[in-house]
């Protein structure tokens, strides 16, 4: 395992800011009027990241108003432009910024600073610029999006929109006519205070530490997995540490144990965006464990026009597995925060116990936050009386709040100290590998089967 990493001083990190995000997890591009010379939305040989992501078996359901397919990307691929020039001033700029990736956790050996200093000393501008522009599109994508590749990330359902061919290609463009590369480099890592703290903790760790220096190498890295910018007021859960978040301002407004998915039904990492919340929800029961419901007391069939039963559903009421309360949260995997009958779960110190999504201790008190704020009509008073009724209600927010459903394995705190957590679903391991890879563990995903073309012969007996 790779140990090494060459560390940059750190500045400018507001102590109250790292105080904020250890609570989190633990107890310039210019004007992008051009478009790109080349197709580079991604590293060569990886898969796409972008696009309808895979769902979990029995996680949809027809009807399911939990469930929300991916939207596909309809945009145009735009015209190329000619190859960027590169200067030996630019490369050389470059070639600095690589040999000090590993503050970032990163090995500058995957950008072959070595290939790039022979080109620069060719004197070549075609040859230098070509390569220049290789490094710079392999560097400037993993800052911003990771350097573990999206499809050996297990159970990864979140849009990050930070960089894409055209942006990739804007900001190389800029940062050449302003000779201002590293700084363009530079401003697409996290701004998050927790991936501050981890690269402080990673700076300040022993290389002989081989353990710990991974560890925080992989979570630094899953930053970067995210969007740079979170949003001014989002929720994030981090499964490991079985908590639920509200930030605002970069403060923690509000937070409290959660209960995750247990071993069989693990819990994805996802992103969403919360419109409002269910007052009385349903239950709709999802398909993995329908076995446990149909036909039993206490649930309702759906059925289609045919008679068949297409889902379960369970009415509000004192048994129902939601509590008196559900977040209203539309993806890709059925999953979302809510209230439960069961709530002397949130007693145990591990909090693996649900069928994937998040039970919330106290979420009536984080939704009715949230109902009145910018000036929402659900007042504490209005929420009561229409859970009185027993009635099913929705309430929306006044605006819609992103929900980031994470799995950090470790946290920093301001000291430095590394708090970790149990690895509950085994992802760190396979994870930990591909970083340690040049292509970020692309070569570990199996070629897709194709079918083998059928003969004439059977075509027409198949007619």
């Amino acid at each position: 395992m790779k140990t090494k990493v060459m560390v940059l001083p750190m500045s400018g990190l507001s102590k109250c800011m790292l105080l904020a995000a250890a609570a989190v997890l633990a107890p310039g591009a210019a004007s992008a009027q051009v478009r790109p010379a080349r197709p580079v939305a991604q590293p060569p040989g990886t898969a796409p990241r972008t696009g309808p992501a895979a769902t979990q078996p029995g996680a949809p359901v027809p009807g399911n108003p939990d469930y929300k397919p991916p939207q596909p990307s309809d945009q145009l691929a735009p015209l190329p432009l000619p190859p960027a020039v590169w200067s030996t001033r630019d490369a050389q700029d470059l070639l600095a910024t690589i040999g000090q990736i590993g503050a970032e956790g990163l090995d500058p050996a995957d950008y072959d600073p070595a290939g790039l200093a022979a080109a620069i000393s060719a004197g070549d501008p075609i040859l230098l610029s070509k390569a220049a522009t290789d490094r710079f599109d392999r560097v400037s994508w993993d800052l911003a999006m990771g350097h573990v590749r999206r499809a050996v990330r297990v159970d990864w359902y979140v849009t990050d929109n930070d960089i894409d061919a055209e942006k990739q290609d804007a900001l190389m463009r800029s940062a050449l006519a302003t000779h201002q590369i590293g700084d363009a480099l530079r401003s697409l890592l996290p701004t998050h205070p927790q991936y501050a703290a981890l690269k402080a903790a990673l700076a300040s760790t022993p290389a002989t530490d081989t353990a710990k220096l991974a560890r925080i190498r992989l979570n630094m890295d899953r930053w970067r997995w995210l969007p740079r910018d979170l949003g001014q007021k989002y929720i994030i859960v981090n499964v490991p540490s079985f908590y639920a978040t509200l930030v605002e301002n970069g403060v923690n407004r509000w937070k409290n144990r959660a209960v995750a998915g247990k071993l069989s039904t693990p819990t994805p990492q996802l992103s969403a965006t919360a419109v409002g919340v269910i007052l009385n929800p349903w239950w709709e029961v999802p398909k993995s464990i329908e076995h446990e419901a149909a036909g039993k007391k206490g649930f309702v069939p759906v059925k289609a026009p045919d008679g068949s039963v297409q889902r379960w559903r369970q009415p509000p009421g004192p048994t129902n597995a939601l509590g008196q309360i559900k977040f209203v949260m539309p993806n890709s995997q059925a999953i979302y925060l809510h209230d439960t009958n069961a709530r002397s779960r949130f007693n145990s110190d591990v909090r693996a116990l649900s069928h994937g999504c998040i039970r919330t201790m106290k979420i009536m008190d984080l939704a009715t936050q949230l109902l009145g704020d910018d000036g929402g009509e659900w007042t504490p008073d209005k929420i009561q009386e229409t859970l009185a009724t027993k009635k099913t209600v929705q309430a929306n927010f006044v605006k819609p709040v992103p929900v980031y459903i994470v799995y950090f394995s470790s946290a920093a705190l301001l000291d430095g100290t590394i708090v970790n957590y149990q690895d509950l679903y085994g992802r760190d391991a396979k994870a930990m590998t591909a970083l340690e890879m040049k292509d970020g563990g692309a070569s570990l995903v199996p070629p897709k089967a194709t079918k083998p073309p059928v003969p004439a012969t059977d075509q027409v007996a198949a007619r």
